[in-house]
């Protein structure tokens, strides 16, 4: 069989898993040490070949490629090295299809839903949700039309370009919060290599020929974003990791390893196979800084008041979009952590929700919601979970005053999630004791 033909099978193999989410992808016991111990596989250390290329079957088309004589940096060994580092603990993890295969794609133009993001099922839904919200905050508050779309219809009518004028401005947004509004580099891929790795190091075809461009002005990031946003966007851009290596450059390594503490080394984790997002990078995507917890502040002692050796680093300031956990499983253990008010109250009314593992996004169209106590009587929340099967944003009135969802019997109390959906119970993590209606929508469990 030729090696375009073997290509093409593995395409459609791991197509094929992919689509069935609710079964793992299958390893073998080889596999799965080597991703765990960070043990090298045999072909670690060759050079680019036709047999490597198979390590990469979603590889990047050279029309997604830039041009050296573009300008920039080129990646350096140290800085790939200290990539993977920051990233996965070690060198000899690279990043599976899934992750290679997201971008931020839109849904239609001109629709029900023409804001969003199409999201995938695995670890980078958390980064894509991150930008999702930062996207509405963009279209609903901040952007030339802001004052002018805060109504849910106005959201429908975003056309294609209004779509690319809102990543672009997400995406960046949130590069220079993490730049500490100084600094930042993107990161893009150029045809050619840019360094010949060691023999401890994995090759991916990927990170090996990034070129980096930095920026001291927000508007130039802004720009360089839109005219490459397509390097982000387009199917096998591999945007969502470009974004990430952008958001680590400029954040610098040095930085993030600041912002960590003595409970969390790296950025991602391995879950059932994948790679999903640590609390510390969802905090650096909110936040601009890797805390690696979601509590007011640094934390100097423990639960049971002993003076802790090392503090715990916690958030420092309020960020534009909010935060919001729930976890059955954490909550039947009795550690459901406590976010704080940095999280809770964002600078604008736009939620990023983690609900049992799973993130989704809950905004209003009114910002005097954070401001203005009276606002919170009675008010609207709407909700995206980033699920293909939604077609339409769930619109949720929210009733602080009623407590009539409140449990009366002893077995209600016992077990609310067999009386109220998670997503409700999420809510009630900002919005104590609220009555949520769903109007006429099923609720999203």
């Amino acid at each position: 069989m030729s090696d375009c033909l073997k290509l093409d099978y593995i395409e459609l193999l791991q197509e094929d898993v992919s689509r069935r989410p609710d079964r793992p992808v299958e390893r073998s016991k080889e596999e799965e040490n080597e991703e765990v111990s960070g043990r090298p596989p045999s072909t670690d250390g060759l050079a680019p070949g036709p047999r490597n290329q198979l390590l990469a079957p979603y590889s990047i088309p050279s029309t997604l490629a830039v041009s050296p004589s573009l300008g920039g940096l080129p990646v350096t060994p140290e800085l790939a090295v200290d990539l993977r580092k920051i990233l996965f603990g070690g060198t000899f993890h690279v990043f599976n299809y899934e992750w290679r295969k997201s971008c931020f794609k839109f849904r239609e133009p001109n629709s029900d839903l023409a804001y969003a993001l199409e999201t995938e099922r695995g670890g980078t839904r958390a980064i894509q949700m991150v930008v999702q919200a930062h996207i509405i905050k963009y279209l609903l508050f901040t952007g030339p039309d802001g004052s002018e779309r805060r109504t849910l219809q106005s959201l429908s009518e975003v056309g294609e370009r209004q779509q690319e004028q809102a990543l672009a401005a997400a995406l960046t947004d949130i590069l220079w919060s993490a730049g500490e509004e100084h600094s930042v580099t993107v990161t893009l891929v150029t045809a050619d290599y840019c360094i010949t790795p060691h023999l401890d190091y994995k090759l991916d075809d990927f990170t090996e020929r990034l070129q980096l461009f930095t920026f001291n002005e927000k508007d130039e990031v802004r720009k360089f974003i839109y005219d490459h946003i397509q390097c982000f966007k387009e199917e096998r851009s591999h945007g969502v990791i470009l974004f990430l290596y952008s958001l680590i450059c400029s954040r610098t390594v040095k930085r993030l390893q600041e912002d960590l503490d003595w409970t969390t080394s790296h950025l991602l984790q391995v879950s059932l196979g994948n790679f999903i997002c640590r609390q510390a990078l969802l905090n650096l995507l909110l936040t601009g800084r890797a805390s690696p917890n979601v509590f007011n502040g640094n934390q100097t002692q423990g639960p049971d008041d002993q003076v802790l050796v090392r503090p715990l680093h916690g958030i420092l300031a309020r960020s534009d979009t909010g935060f919001l956990y729930w976890s059955r499983e954490q909550r039947d253990r009795n550690t459901l952590p406590q976010v704080g008010s940095m999280l809770k109250t964002p600078r604008f009314p736009v939620w990023v929700c983690s609900v049992n593992g799973t993130y989704s996004v809950l905004f209003s169209l009114n910002r005097s919601l954070l401001s203005d106590w009276r606002m919170e009587h009675l008010f609207q929340l709407y909700f995206y979970n980033g699920q293909p099967t939604q077609r339409t944003t769930a619109t949720l009135t929210i009733d602080t005053h009623s407590h009539h969802w409140e449990a009366t019997s002893e077995s209600w109390e016992a077990d609310l999630e067999r009386c109220f959906p998670s997503t409700e119970m999420t809510i009630r993590t900002k919005w104590d004791g609220a009555a949520i209606d769903w109007n006429g929508t099923t609720p999203f469990y």
